[in-house]
């Protein structure tokens, strides 16, 4: 079982797949690049947006706006003018880093990652960003923070600092967003690569990418196991959303980054947006609720 292309980007650092169901199309970004994407799988029509900054995640807020997590803090952007409306500073004054993975929780509050641009050891934070738009950090000392999802019952919070090889299970109250560490859900050989962005199935299996592996992979959050392995002809595995009509796509993104001539052309599908249809339906991608509008 082995994904294709969905579109022959070549991206340095693409990033942050998510599925947006009213548009009908699958947004990424590029990190490095300062872009961000929307393909539509339907039309086969791309829309490029350029940012002002590295940017390291995008959500879904309406039909027609997004928000996305940007060097010095977050923005509103809107689709159809393409204007960009700043909202809040975050790390403005820590030149040396950015932002990474981020997601919405099932009350609408997004949760951002940051990390060093150069990948120091606990420079980065996971902050929470409720409605009032004051970022509250939840987890400190961070190296590469990075995939996150929520168990189906919304009790559980799942979280994913890349070099510790593990992904946590955090017991989460919905109503405050606070969270407590209960165990450590996976721990992941490292001979199978990095794990990086991940999502969560309509089963509560969490869907894994991995930096160096050339893979996404399937794990049980409950028993730790090893389910499925989806390769990838590309070593540097970024992420993963489920999309399509049903839900039963998995779009993965890539990068090229820090890869040499040889590498590229052994692997020339680095940096590109895959797709794969799976047998198991994904959960729709909460929204951005802000009372600041």
């Amino acid at each position: 079982m082995k994904p294709t292309t969905a579109y022959p980007a070549q991206n340095q650092l693409g990033e942050g797949p998510i599925w947006h169901a009213e548009r009908g199309s699958i947004f990424w970004v590029d990190i490095l690049e300062k872009k961000l994407f929307e393909f539509s799988p339907t039309t086969q029509k791309l829309q490029t947006y350029s940012l002002p900054e590295r940017v390291g995640t995008v959500v879904i807020e309406s039909k027609n706006a997004v928000i996305v997590a940007l060097q010095g803090g977050l923005a509103r952007l809107h689709l159809d003018t393409e204007r960009l409306d700043w909202l809040v500073d975050l790390e403005k004054n820590t030149p040396t880093n950015r932002p990474n993975d981020g997601k919405c929780d099932p009350q609408g509050r997004l949760w951002q990652g940051t990390m060093d641009l150069a990948c120091k050891t606990g420079a980065g934070t996971l902050y929470c960003i409720d409605s009032d738009l004051v970022p509250k950090p939840t987890l400190t000392n961070l190296s590469i923070s990075n995939g996150m999802a929520w168990s189906l019952d919304g009790q559980r919070f799942y979280f994913i600092d890349s070099p510790t090889f593990q992904i946590n299970c955090y017991l989460f109250d919905g109503q405050t967003g606070n969270i407590v560490f209960e165990k450590i859900a996976v721990t992941i050989p490292p001979e199978m690569g990095l794990p990086d962005g991940m999502t969560i199935d309509a089963e509560g299996m969490l869907w894994v990418a991995h930096w160096g592996g050339f893979a996404v992979r399937r794990w049980s959050p409950e028993t730790g196991q090893l389910l499925e392995t989806i390769e990838v002809p590309a070593p540097q595995v970024t992420s993963c959303a489920f999309g399509g009509e049903n839900l039963d796509q998995l779009f993965i993104t890539t990068a090229r980054v820090g890869m040499s001539e040889a590498d590229l052309e052994k692997y020339p599908e680095s940096g590109r947006l895959f797709v794969i249809k799976i047998m198991v339906k994904g959960v729709e991608s909460f929204r951005f609720v802000s009372t600041q509008y």
